[in-house]
């Protein structure tokens, strides 16, 4: 964005300057004097920093020369035109057939003269097609014409000449026809682009109140540490003056990412006001040729702005807590307590889950759940934490397992594993190099998983559709010469269960003996039908 008449990097007036994508206008002279930044594998550089906002941008294939020219520039703060025929009057008319700036007197004259007499003279401020100079624009193809027409599928402006030249086939249309679409386009932009500024100055007032917070919570556990260490001598002293540092180290922590984060979030802001400035600058006062030259620029700006991703939300919260009766260990040979609380995982209040946590079978993958806590038994709620686990057999010592972690990211962390061989195995859980609650405890591996050889039913009576020698391991009977069970009868027990061995749970293991060969028949008959 250009700002008064002079080049921000020279200082001089400006000399052909040119826009940035960054919509910053620099003159030419100055932009081929900027240093290229290298890229690896690249012959050539193809990105400068600009020296306004030391933002990275690219150039066009063509370098400087292709860049758009900004014809805004010229015109912001100038003076008054003068006369181009007595240069001592303003001048008020234009003069469209010879281009010359004319002031009341000398439009006059240029109207009695006979070779001037029949050109068209029309007031210096409705000259429509030329920059706010005063001056109209030539097309960089044939210098002699004006810029009147605008090539739709090239997206550029042009001349009468080049409209039946290289442009014979392309639609065109005059300047004031398709301005107000393209208008229209960088308006909805602006618009978008103003919806972030005020979402991003919503932000940084978060960030404000939040490192205010910071601080105030600082100051209030630093009270509190205060009045714990007052009650000690020379040892508490030195503890204080520890866990004050920490505290300071932790605000400083905290505070610096807020302020990265609030650093991040207000350059940002001023790109988006930059941008915005300019764009309702050249919407408010640039010509129609003006706005279709820039538009491509702007409206590309405009769209990265929009679409940069940030948080409105502060990264960090004011989460410091003392704790006076946390174990500090020694200091200056006294046992202290007291220590600063910022959502720390506490290994003995970490505990175990699962409903084989103490069994399971040979070559089958089985596991339990680790729940983590912080010192005050709360949930962490993320994950992150060294979880270390050993499964060694107790009898065999060079028998271990090697158990898989998960981390769920949400505070607990599943432990899958399937041991190669029966027996009893010692099972260590260390979160920081520290055992969890219930750790170490056993597991009993048991071999092959017996497998179900019945049925499981409610009872014997319904599985069999009524067969008197159908019989059921739970050892219920029915009078009548019925041999199985029955509901509400002796022996039943009272909820569905497996036919082979008498377990209730439906996804146990079978414990019943190889059945006799009557049994087995009995049984074998009950589950056909």
């Amino acid at each position: 964005m250009s700002s008064g008449q002079r080049c921000p990097v020279c200082g001089e007036p400006w000399v052909s300057p040119r826009l940035l994508p960054c919509l910053h206008s620099l003159c030419s002279p100055c932009l081929r004097r900027l240093g290229t930044l290298a890229e690896p594998g690249r012959a050539a550089a193809r990105s400068v920093l600009c020296p306004v906002c030391d933002a990275e941008v690219s150039l066009p294939p063509g370098g400087v020369g292709q860049l758009t020219p900004d014809y805004l520039a010229l015109s912001g703060g100038r003076a008054a035109a003068s006369c181009d025929l007595c240069a001592d009057g303003a001048a008020v008319r234009r003069c469209l057939t010879c281009g010359a700036d004319l002031c009341h007197f000398c439009c006059q004259a240029h109207r009695r003269q006979k070779k001037t007499a029949s050109h068209t003279v029309t007031e210096l401020e409705n000259s429509k097609d030329c920059s706010q100079a005063g001056k109209p624009l030539l097309c960089p193809s044939h210098p002699t014409e004006e810029l009147r027409l605008f090539c739709q599928q090239c997206d550029q402006p042009v001349c009468q000449h080049c409209v039946v030249g290289r442009h014979r086939q392309h639609p065109c249309d005059f300047t004031g026809n398709v301005v107000h679409r393209h208008g229209d386009a960088l308006r909805e932009l602006l618009k978008s682009t103003q919806r972030h500024m005020g979402a991003l100055e919503s932000a940084l007032s978060q960030i404000d109140a939040v490192g205010s917070a910071v601080h105030s919570r600082a100051e209030a556990v630093a009270a509190e540490i205060c009045l714990f260490a007052s009650g000690y001598v020379k040892a508490i002293e030195e503890h204080r003056d520890r866990l004050l540092k920490q505290l300071e180290d932790l605000k400083v922590q905290k505070v610096n990412l807020l302020h990265l984060q609030k650093a991040q979030l207000q350059q940002l802001l001023l790109d988006m006001r930059t941008s915005v400035g300019f764009t309702e600058h050249l919407l408010a006062s640039g010509s129609d040729l003006e706005i279709l030259i820039t538009k491509g620029v702007v409206a590309s700006r405009l769209a990265k702005l929009n679409s940069v991703a940030y948080n409105t939300h502060p990264s960090m919260d004011d989460g410091i807590q003392f704790s006076p009766r946390e174990k500090a260990g020694q200091c200056c040979g006294y046992e202290v307590f007291g220590a600063i609380l910022n959502k720390a995982v506490d290994p003995a209040r970490c505990t175990l889950h699962g409903e084989d946590l103490h069994y399971a079978h040979q070559n089958q993958l089985t596991g339990f759940t680790l729940l983590c806590n912080d010192t005050m038994g709360e949930r962490m709620g993320r994950g992150g934490e060294a979880v270390r686990v050993t499964i060694t057999h107790k009898d065999k010592r060079d028998c271990t397992v090697k158990p898989t972690v998960c981390d769920n990211g949400d505070g607990t962390y599943h432990v899958s594993y399937s041991p190669e061989e029966p027996g009893v195995y010692a099972v260590c859980v260390c979160v920081k190099g520290q055992h969890v609650q219930g750790s170490p405890f056993t597991v009993t591996v048991k071999g092959k998983f017996r497998e179900h050889q019945g049925v499981f039913h409610c009872c014997t009576f319904c599985s069999s559709g009524g067969q008197k020698s159908a019989r059921c391991a739970c050892g219920g009977t029915m009078p009548g010469g019925y041999q199985g069970c029955g509901h509400g009868h002796k022996g039943h027990p009272g909820c569905p269960h497996w036919s082979c061995c008498g377990q209730v749970k439906k996804s146990s293991e079978c414990s019943g003996g190889p059945p006799g060969d009557a049994l087995q028949k009995s049984l074998v008959r009950t589950v056909a039908l």
